[in-house]
């Protein structure tokens, strides 16, 4: 059977992008046709400056608006990164099969250590190596697939790169992965800037629908959306990127697809009311399953807890086999 791994990073509070993105195929899709684990990689979060409180508040919630997204722990495996000792026993072995070079080269690391350093920041050790705690992420498991969105392709490959490497030098033991996409809405932009991803730990939360957010803090940011000159309404994401951005969020919401949607509108008005209606209705069921599984602390400790157990379980016997084959002396 495919085993799908994947996770979500508590840096922020998730956003309809995440949910867009990643977490409803996960819920409509991936866990009933696969092994499918699903993480909060909690470790991912300290790369960056962090308030240690809000770190674990914001996996308790990424974890609970994953099961109250209709993640089911009868058919996947959810857990905490952190409380899988095999993630960072796997990162050291592949930290030492990267090369520095190719972690200069991610992309994400180049954005994020020129924003730290305009700020003033220093810029921490970890975020260069965490792609290579991602791969270890991926390997521990055995995985076939992963599905991301386009700015996680590239920590993919080096996944896939580290594999083959160490798989040449010291022996078959582990899958090659691959990275998967969906064919719409895989990367959701902000509403007012649409050149931009929308992000968890952007500065100004103007232009992010965040899946906690009221209904009408949601419809007001949506008929805030920034559009593009002129006045018909069309699909081209090069030049009207504002418009193509409404349109692909209403065509994930409805089922539709977004360039067979713009001739159907005339105005801007009528396709960001029916945005905003659309996205209002494609939450409200899950911020009231959250509402009910937040006031049950228990019930989400414990499928924490099994899903770490079980992940141990998974991980434990392809991890130590790399011990193995990288020249380690087996322990008691």
């Amino acid at each position: 059977m495919t085993r799908i791994f994947s996770g979500l990073k508590p840096t922020g509070h998730l956003t309809l992008g995440n949910y867009l993105g990643a977490l409803r195929r996960w819920v409509e899709t991936d866990q009933h046709r696969a092994d499918a684990l699903f993480c909060v990689v909690d470790l991912h979060a300290l790369t960056v400056e962090h308030d240690p409180a809000r770190v674990r508040r914001l996996s308790r919630q990424a974890a609970t608006l994953m099961l109250a997204a209709g993640l089911d722990p009868a058919r996947c495996n959810l857990f905490v990164q952190s409380h899988v000792d095999e993630h960072a026993r796997l990162s050291y072995l592949l930290e030492c099969t990267a090369t520095d070079g190719e972690l200069r080269r991610m992309i994400q690391y180049k954005e994020k250590g020129a924003r730290a350093a305009a700020s003033g920041q220093s810029v921490r050790l970890s975020l260069l190596t965490y792609p290579v705690l991602m791969a270890a992420d991926i390997l521990a498991y055995g995985t076939d697939e992963v599905p991301v969105g386009e700015d996680q392709t590239q920590h993919v490959e080096l996944a896939r790169d580290l594999a083959v490497r160490f798989n040449q030098r010291y022996g078959h033991t582990f899958v090659v992965p691959k990275a998967t996409r969906p064919p719409v809405a895989a990367r959701v932009m902000d509403l007012q800037d649409p050149t931009s991803k929308m992000g968890k730990s952007h500065e100004s939360g103007a232009g992010i629908v965040y899946l906690l957010d009221d209904a009408d803090l949601v419809r007001r940011k949506i008929m805030r959306a920034v559009t593009d000159s002129g006045h018909e309404v069309e699909y081209d994401k090069e030049l009207r990127p504002g418009l193509a951005n409404l349109l692909e969020i209403l065509a994930a919401c409805i089922g539709g697809n977004p360039a067979e949607l713009a001739p159907v509108y005339t105005s801007y008005g009528a396709l960001k009311k029916d945005t905003a209606d659309a996205v209002v209705e494609l939450l409200r069921p899950l911020r009231e399953r959250h509402a009910e599984l937040a006031a049950d602390a228990g019930y989400v400790d414990a499928v924490l807890a099994q899903g770490a157990e079980r992940a141990r379980g998974t991980a434990r016997p392809r991890v130590d086999a790399a011990y193995a084959a990288i020249g380690l002396l087996p322990g008691r």
